[in-house]
This record gives structure tokens, sequence and C-alpha cells, in this order.
């Protein structure tokens, strides 16, 4: 019930209007926005390896993620990655045991989605860790960020305010002409507004 009402406070809280919405994440993502050239953003729309593998990218993907409560699928991938990088071999058992209690047993408290047939491997993998032992749960996460959150990523304002800040708020003809080739009011990538 807790989780209910912070999620119907979080759509109240919601913009009615495409220039309220422009300008409202034109705060949120000014830093990312000033650092990050068109070209470099526009590159992460060809794939998520090229938005995630961006610091700038990732955070957007991430604050996305979080604004609809399902940042747990980030948090494994990067988990893992970092894991992959540890260099001492004592160290491989309790990250691995730290990984697979928050994201992947049956009472993680930030479970991600997989199928049995991956848990069961992985949870076999976890006993005797090396720096591979996730790596099918984090391609099976991979793809279903890939499919689902990223294609809803490319559409939210999160990634379209960075891309082209003024493609958000559409309407005039003069506007209609201003806006970039590549992003166009009639986009399927862009809103329209109501």
């Amino acid at each position: 019930a807790k989780d209910m009402k912070h999620h119907l406070d979080f759509l109240l809280q919601k913009p009615d209007s495409c220039e309220h919405s422009s300008s409202h994440s034109k705060k949120e993502k000014m830093a990312p926005a000033q650092k990050v050239s068109h070209k470099e953003v526009q590159k992460w729309a060809d794939c998520l390896e090229n938005l995630i593998h961006h610091n700038s990218g990732l955070a957007a993907f991430r604050a996305f993620l979080k604004s609809e409560y399902s940042e747990e699928n980030i948090e494994f991938w990067v988990s893992c990655e970092e894991y992959k990088k540890t260099k001492s071999p004592a160290k491989l058992s309790p990250k691995a045991r730290k990984i697979y209690d928050e994201f992947i047993s049956v009472q993680a408290t930030r479970e991600v989605n997989l199928d049995s047939c991956t848990r069961e491997v992985t949870s076999h993998n976890v006993l005797r860790p090396t720096l591979s032992c996730f790596d099918e749960a984090q391609r099976k996460i991979f793809i279903l960020m890939e499919k689902d959150s990223y294609r809803r990523f490319l559409k939210s304002h999160f990634y379209l305010d960075l891309v082209s800040p003024s493609a958000t708020t559409c309407g005039t003809e003069s506007h209609k002409r201003a806006t970039s080739p590549t992003l166009a009011c009639s986009s399927p990538l862009v809103p329209q507004c109501a």
C-alpha cells in the first residue's frame, strides 16, 4: 500500500502540458546535456550498449528506470560489470554472494526477473564463483532491458530533452521548421502534444 501511495503521488506530480514537462525535465537533465555532444546522445538511440557504456547515458537511463520503479535491472547489470573487474580471487566469493543475495535469490531485496533455469545455473555458479559466473543472468537481463525499458527510454523526456530540447514542445509551424531534421515533430520518437 505504501508503494502504491508513492506511485500515485508520483503520477499526480506529473505535469500536464508538454511545455511544463520540457522545462521540468531540462532542470533534471541540465548537467548531462552540457557535458555530452549532440552526436554522442544520438548514438544512444542506435543500441543499448552505446547508452549504458557512456557515463551520462547510464545516468540518464538509471534516472528513467528509477522514475518507473524498475532500476533493479540496470543496478544488477552494473554490479556484474564491476564484479568482472575483481582482481583478487579471495574477493570473488563474498562479492558473488552479495550480488546473488541482492538480485537473484528468492528473497532478494531487488530481485531481477530471470527464468528458473537461468536462476538455477547462476545459483550453482555462485557456489564456485568465477569472473563469468553471472554472465548468462546478465545477458538475459540485458536482453530484457533492450526489448522493454530501453525502447520506452527513447520515447521519454529523459532522452528526448537531451537529443532535441525543443522537440518536446510541438505545435507551431515555426517550431516544426526549426526542429532538427533528425527528430522532427512527426517522428515516432517525439510524443505528440494533445
